[in-house]
């Protein structure tokens, strides 16, 4: 059950998340476009398996995933052997990489688009070796705690220094593929392996050493893509290819049969398997040590293929072809501030239901030690993607170079970095790798292309890609400015909290007036019951003299039956109910209610009460009832 109530909270969580998405389409269709969609009934049923695919996604990531992951890196940073560290974090980029199928699709358009000095095959692997040395030397830098902004700094002088090398054809391509690298699967995975390397090794720190390897990632992409367009344009010749047809164009829903949701979820399946081989050669073949709770791995990866899915299918049935149909309406309109502000609106929108952000925004709260909140996180990166998206398609309609504007960004990406505070740097870079996936990346495509095929004197093959790149640079600014501005508000950790409430309470007892709960003689009365008999319990307290009651669910386990407590799901069949009442009344209650329930003979229970001390938290009125 506990899985169970988990799970309602997940899928509560992400329709909440949705419903920007929601609220910008509606606007724009009804208020801009002023039209009624002929399929929105199938785009409402997309979004409602959208919401379900979503909670499913994020609990086997919960499960399964992030487990594996960090027990992995726990296991090699114990085992001493850096250099199977090192190949596993190699392997971990390159197996995911070339498989995904974004990348698929942009290599073959770079090969149109380079008239066929760029071979779509030969791309793939420069990416994919791309990913897994940028992997491999994240780790590296994790092992030796190197301070990251050294690397990511490095990494910006190399990408603008091939910039003004490479050829404008491949430049806008080059630094799309930084963003579109790092799937919704790869993420959560590489975010846990640094993190459990950063919480094992001696001397590091999870929150300033654990983040940071999506954001190499995302680098590496950008020079190793270009510095291959510089070798193609130079020394291979032109030739006749298959031309790859990129333009801004109104698709069509998805319909669903049989054999689509099998041929779906067996594509997905084929996405997951190179990291499950991976993980399982490293596992067995080289740590040659079992995964623990095997079961619930399994199914935690079963959970994120359907999840998935789920989540592609919904977004196929209707939102896709919707996003893309307002896209290129939009295009077709002289208002260009329209196409602005619908740019940011879907930039914000999308990026608030994107799952890669969301793993990476719960566990940012959980090492922060809740310092991050990760629903504010969340907001300034949206933020961020948003502005991108919008001065990405400014510059479409303006005409300038892409690599100007990027510069530029970098610079204050820089100039940030030393002065943003320590923890949030890596959480800022990586930011800029999780926003451009599942949801964001076919409608901002989408848009950049509708934009330079309808602007004159504009190419789609050149001006058209871009968008993806902004949406990458500036949730990094964003989220530094995030972490300066909580420094600045002095926001702090839920254990500082605790220990200076408790510090405060003891420093001021000598100078605070007295609080009239420390006069009042109180008993905390705790019953464990059976959940058809808590009705019972509970009028038996009040007629005893009991003003109310906190209710929770509770469950019962012999630990010496138990093989595995980690991650342990228990049936709550019990209920435990919590009493705080003046001392005076405590054993009528307890009395009443062992008589009632037959705890001491044939019943089930356990009840106990214990005096108080000290208490805070209840109001005057509570108070009142209390004595009375």
């Amino acid at each position: 059950m506990t899985q169970f109530y988990f799970f309602l909270r997940l899928l509560k969580e992400s329709f909440r998340d949705l419903l920007p998405i929601v609220i910008v389409i509606v606007f724009f269709q009804l208020a801009v476009i002023q039209t009624v969609p002929s399929d929105w009934i199938t785009t409402t049923i997309g979004m409602v398996i959208v919401g379900i695919g979503l909670a499913v996604f994020l609990q086997g990531l919960e499960i399964g995933i992030f487990p594996v992951g960090e027990g992995l890196a726990r296991d090699f940073a114990r085992s001493g052997s850096t250099i199977w560290i090192l190949i596993f974090g190699f392997m971990i980029g390159f197996g995911t990489t070339i498989a995904e199928p974004a990348l698929v699709v942009i290599a073959e358009k770079a090969a149109a688009i380079s008239s066929g000095r760029i071979d779509a095959n030969i791309l793939r692997y420069v990416v994919a070796f791309s990913v897994g040395f940028s992997i491999l030397l994240g780790v590296y830098r994790i092992i030796k705690g190197h301070p990251i902004h050294y690397y990511i700094i490095a990494g910006y002088i190399l990408v603008v220094g091939v910039t003004f090398l490479a050829p404008t054809e491949i430049i806008g391509l080059a630094y799309d593929l930084g963003g579109v690298t790092t799937s919704t699967v790869t993420v959560p995975l590489v975010a846990a392996l640094g993190i459990g390397l950063a919480s094992t090794i001696k001397g590091r720190n999870p929150m300033i050493d654990g983040f940071g390897l999506i954001a190499f990632a995302s680098l590496t992409p950008m020079i190793f893509v270009q510095i291959y367009g510089i070798f193609v344009y130079n020394f291979v010749e032109a030739k006749e290819v298959a031309q790859v047809v990129i333009e801004a164009k109104v698709s069509v829903s998805t319909s669903v049969t049989l054999t689509s949701v099998v041929n779906g979820i067996l594509a997905v399946v084929k996405d997951v398997l190179p990291i499950l081989a991976i993980i399982f050669f490293f596992q067995y073949g080289i740590l040659k040590k079992k995964i623990e709770n095997l079961k619930t791995v399994i199914i935690g990866f079963i959970l994120v293929i359907i999840g998935l899915y789920a989540f592609i299918l919904g977004l196929e049935m209707g939102l896709f072809a919707l996003g893309e149909s307002m896209a290129y309406q939009l295009t077709q309109m002289q208002n260009v501030w329209v196409i602005y502000a619908f740019a940011f609106a879907i930039g914000f929108s999308t990026t608030m239901a994107e799952p890669a952000l969301m793993a990476i925004a719960k566990k940012s709260k959980e090492i922060s030690d809740g310092k991050i909140n990760d629903l504010s996180l969340r907001l300034f990166v949206a933020f961020g993607v948003a502005f991108g998206i919008a001065l990405g398609a400014f510059r479409i309609v303006d005409g300038g170079h892409i690599h100007y504007y990027i510069i530029v960004g970098y610079m204050i990406v820089v100039a940030l970095t030393f002065i943003a505070p320590k923890h949030i740097i890596p959480i800022a870079y990586d930011s800029g790798g999780v926003t451009t996936s599942t949801v964001t990346v076919p409608l901002v495509a989408a848009l950049g292309i509708g934009l330079a095929t309808n602007i004159d004197g504009r190419s789609p093959l050149i001006d058209g890609f871009g968008l993806i790149a902004f949406a990458s640079l500036f949730p990094m600014i964003t989220v530094m400015l995030y972490g300066i501005i909580a420094e600045k508000l002095n926001i702090k950790s839920d254990s500082q909290i605790a220990s200076e409430e408790e510090l405060l309470g003891t420093d001021d007892m000598l100078v605070k007036a007295p609080n009239i709960l420390d006069t009042l003689n109180l008993s905390a009365l705790i019953v464990i019951v059976p959940k058809d008999r808590q009705d019972e319990a509970l009028h038996v307290a009040k007629d005893a003299g009991a003003y109310s009651a906190t209710i929770l669910n509770a469950s019962g386990v012999k630990l010496s039956e138990l093989e595995h407590i980690y991650r342990y799901t228990a049936q709550e069949k019990d209920s435990l109910l919590l009493f705080i009442v003046s001392s005076t009344v405590v054993d009528s209650i307890l009395q009443g209610i062992i008589k009632k329930l037959h705890i001491k003979t044939t019943g089930d229970g356990i009840a106990f009460s214990m005096p108080i001390s000290k208490i805070e938290g209840l109001s005057l009125k509570q108070q009142n009832n209390i004595q009375i």
